[in-house]
């Protein structure tokens, strides 16, 4: 008993220990997939069948789980299993260094920038989750497509903890379905938007990826943001994601930053935005 539990403490760690932070989704799928496949050998082990077949169905949707994310991160598989680091294009030189400094903009002034564009595009990351931003948002998407402005959301597949969190979310709040876009899909209409606002998502948007053949998240296909006419970046600050690496977005000339609670600074867009249109029905 000790043995196998040393043995299986060494695996673990083994398998985390050198895992960079862009991988630890991958890993933590990974994970919850051999927890079923465990409570599966345990109802082989007492002759209980629910137990086998509850774990074989954890293990298996964990195995797809695994393979969807390894697909969305350029990860692979093997890598992940034996400890890998980084992705599968990952280079052998240093980083590349960013230099300059990030601008910062407002909440009254994002909103001027969003009633004066025709096609906005929406980039959502785990932050919104965090914030509780999606209802708030819905709100803004309503009140700006009522006006005639083109709003589309751009959904990484590995954004949120898990695949699909944010569509449920936005899904939700009553966002339309017709509205959210896949990474792939989304990617080739960026150029054509005037302003792309990024809301709470830091990793999966980061230029670095293809810029930069020796960042650690090198080869992890990203929303391409950057190719707006304008972007706006809204985080609580300017630290790095969770796979912490900088992003030379933040610092990009077409680039502002909104900076604080994604919630909050979504209801202050709400309220000038409103502001706006009810001073532009009074004064026509």
């Amino acid at each position: 008993m000790a043995a196998t539990t040393g043995l299986s403490g060494a695996l673990g760690l083994h398998m985390t220990g050198s895992i960079g932070g862009a991988d630890m989704p991958v890993v933590i799928t990974v994970l919850n997939s051999y927890s079923g496949w465990a409570l599966c050998a345990e109802g082989f082990m007492l002759d209980k069948p629910l137990l086998t077949v509850v774990g074989a169905l954890i293990g298996s949707s964990g195995a797809i789980l695994t393979d969807i994310m390894c697909k969305a991160m350029n990860r692979d598989i093997v890598s992940v299993l034996l400890g890998g680091y980084g992705t599968s294009s990952t280079g052998t030189g240093e980083a590349m260094k960013i230099e300059g400094e990030h601008r910062e903009t407002t909440s009254k002034a994002t909103a001027e920038d969003l009633t004066n564009a025709k096609k906005v595009i929406m980039v959502l990351g785990y932050g919104v989750a965090v914030a509780k931003a999606q209802y708030a948002i819905a709100d803004l998407v309503k009140i700006l497509t009522h006006h005639g402005i083109e709003v589309k959301f751009g959904i990484h597949p590995v954004a949120g903890r898990m695949p699909g969190q944010l569509n449920v979310m936005l899904a939700e709040a009553g966002v339309p379905y017709d509205l959210v876009f896949e990474m792939d899909e989304i990617n080739e209409e960026i150029g054509e938007s005037d302003i792309c606002l990024v809301v709470g998502a830091n990793d999966t948007v980061n230029s670095a990826a293809e810029e930069d053949p020796n960042s650690p998240i090198a080869g992890m296909p990203v929303v391409r943001v950057w190719e707006a006419k304008k972007v706006i970046m809204m985080k609580r600050s300017m630290a790095s994601g969770y796979a912490g690496v900088d992003n030379p977005v933040f610092f990009k000339e077409n680039t502002d930053m909104l900076l604080g609670d994604a919630k909050k600074s979504i209801d202050d867009i709400l309220t000038d935005v409103r502001q706006h249109y009810d001073d532009n029905m009074m004064n026509p």
